[in-house]
């Protein structure tokens, strides 16, 4: 299904959008899928942008820190002092003029530093706009699937079903011809059949170890003797 971009965008219209990098419930859309190259190479432009923007406030910060202190060593040197010779006037205009390069840096700082807050906003909506066609897109396909998910296990119910009420006949015929035969032919049916059952009549594994005879052997022989007794 095509995604309308512009529908995206009319719907962001007044919405204020946190920063997405630093929303750890955004981070949590992506957990666990296969984040697409250019949500990856924003979030990389966010981040870079976020970086400078720390790097610009501390260079400003240093500028001014310089600043303050080259002003009170010209104030300090200027004090208690009538005459200045040229060693010092040099020295004093020397200070001037990094003063002055220490302003045009906070200048420049300052006019990046007000830039960067328009950048971070355009690049953090572009990064919305693709989370959302991503979101799209995620929520169609996971619709898709638990639907088909939801078919077969509504198939598998229905097999399900039958195969107990299978089961519930088998083990119900089995109790039937167990007690019939049981009740004509005594106990020795066990051994005429060679199954064993329980007192719920369970259909048993034999025990590891206990050697199954052949139909020509011991159990030919116990059916014999039956068929003796039974005639005596």
């Amino acid at each position: 299904m095509p995604v309308d971009i512009n529908k995206f965008k009319q719907s962001l219209n007044g919405k204020k959008i946190p920063l997405l990098v630093l929303d750890h419930k955004w981070h949590h859309i992506f957990a666990g899928e296969k984040k697409p190259k250019e949500i990856i190479d924003l979030e990389l432009k966010l981040n870079d942008l976020l970086k400078r923007q720390a790097a610009v406030k501390s260079e400003i910060k240093e500028y001014k820190k310089l600043k303050n202190d080259m002003m009170k060593s010209i104030v300090g040197n200027m004090e208690g002092t009538e005459k200045t010779n040229s060693v010092e006037e040099m020295k004093l205009d020397e200070s001037k003029r990094l003063i002055e390069e220490l302003n045009e840096k906070i200048d420049k700082a300052n006019d990046t530093l007000l830039e960067i807050p328009d950048q971070l906003s355009d690049v953090n909506l572009e990064l919305m706009l693709d989370t959302m066609s991503f979101c799209y897109d995620k929520l169609h396909a996971n619709a898709g699937e638990a639907t088909s998910i939801g078919e077969w296990i509504d198939k598998i119910r229905v097999e399900l079903k039958k195969n107990i009420i299978r089961k519930q006949f088998c083990e119900l015929k089995n109790k039937e011809m167990f007690s019939y035969m049981n009740a004509i032919i005594g106990p020795e049916v066990l051994d005429v059949f060679d199954i064993n059952y329980d007192e719920g009549f369970e259909l048993k594994q034999p025990e590891e170890g206990v050697k199954q005879t052949s139909g020509d052997g011991a159990g030919e022989a116990k059916k014999e003797n039956f068929n003796t007794e039974s005639k005596g």
